[in-house]
This record gives C-alpha cells, structure tokens and sequence, in this order.
C-alpha cells in the first residue's frame, strides 16, 4: 500500500487574467479565505476578488519612527541630564533643540528598518522554498501562465468538493499540491 503524501492543496492553472479574477471571486464567494492567486504581473482585481485587507507595514512604520525618536530623545537626556551633566554657555542641560537633529535621524531610521524587516515578517520572508514549485508547469507563472490555490488548511477545505468548485471555474489544467 503506498504512502499518501499530505496535500498542500490543489492549484488550477489559466490562460487568461479574466479567467483568473472570474475563479477568484468564485472561490471567494464560495467561502475559501486561504487562497492565492499567481501571475506573471500584479492584477489588483484578483487582490480584491480574493478579499485581501490593506496591510499593516504603515502602523509598522510609525511605530519604528515613534520609538527611534523616544530613543534618541532618550538617550541624549539621559546623557546630558543624569549621567554627565556639563555647564555650557549657561545653557540648562535638558536642552531640548538641541536634540532635535538626532532625535529626527534617529526617527528616520527606525521607521525605515521597521519598514524592511515588517514588510519581510509579514510577506513570510525569506521563503527560499514554497510547495508549488513542485509543480512543473508553475514555472510558467513567471511568464505566461495565472495560477490560483487553496490552501488544505482553509476550514472550509475537503478535497472532492474543492476540487469540484475549481473543475466549475473551467481551468486548463487542475493539480494536487504535495508538501
């Protein structure tokens, strides 16, 4: 008896983006939320039909500007005030301009690393290997070729009626997706 692989999911495979966004909102409209869409270029319309929600990476970058800023801000206090006060021209210790350059730069650079490594955790970057490329004819994905993909960890997910609902959307070609 052989041993049955587990199942990634089932992929179809279209020759058209129209045909594509028209088994996307199938899809979508049938229930499945653990679907991706593929294509040689980015089609917005397969984004929405699959009801993608706007990204977090802006609330990120904030947060990475906020904290920069704290920090510098901080840091210079802490310096100047606690740990090594000077007297400098008069001038009082908590010197508040002149932290402002620091504190900026400070800002931009943690607003611009929490952009990156934001937009790489939620991408789920680096992915040096992903199921579908054990399919042959995914290559084709780069050139001319629009894949769609349910995931078997979608709830709604069970094999028959699965692959029923993407025989419906009229694909050129239909496959199992083995880990």
């Amino acid at each position: 008896m052989p041993i049955e692989r587990p199942i990634y999911g089932l992929a179809a495979e279209f020759a058209s983006p129209e045909a594509l966004i028209k088994a996307a909102q199938m899809i979508h409209a049938a229930g499945y939320r653990k679907v991706e869409g593929y294509s040689p270029y980015p089609i917005p319309e397969v984004a929405r039909a699959l009801g993608f929600h706007r990204t977090r990476v802006p609330l990120l970058v904030f947060i990475g500007g906020i904290t920069g800023a704290i920090a510098a801000y901080f840091m210079m206090w802490y310096a100047n005030v606690i740990s090594y006060p000077w007297n400098i021209g008069g001038k009082p210790p908590n010197s508040w301009p002149a932290f402002i350059p620091i504190s900026f730069e400070l800002m931009v650079l943690g607003a611009s690393l929490m952009a990156l490594f934001g937009m790489l955790a939620l991408n789920g970057l680096p992915m040096p290997y992903h199921p579908l490329f054990n399919l042959p004819s995914f290559e084709l994905a780069s050139q001319t070729r629009f894949f769609i993909c349910i995931e078997s960890s979608d709830p709604k997910y069970d094999r028959l009626v699965t692959w029923r609902l993407l025989a419906e959307a009229a694909p050129e070609a239909m496959m199992e997706v083995p880990w």
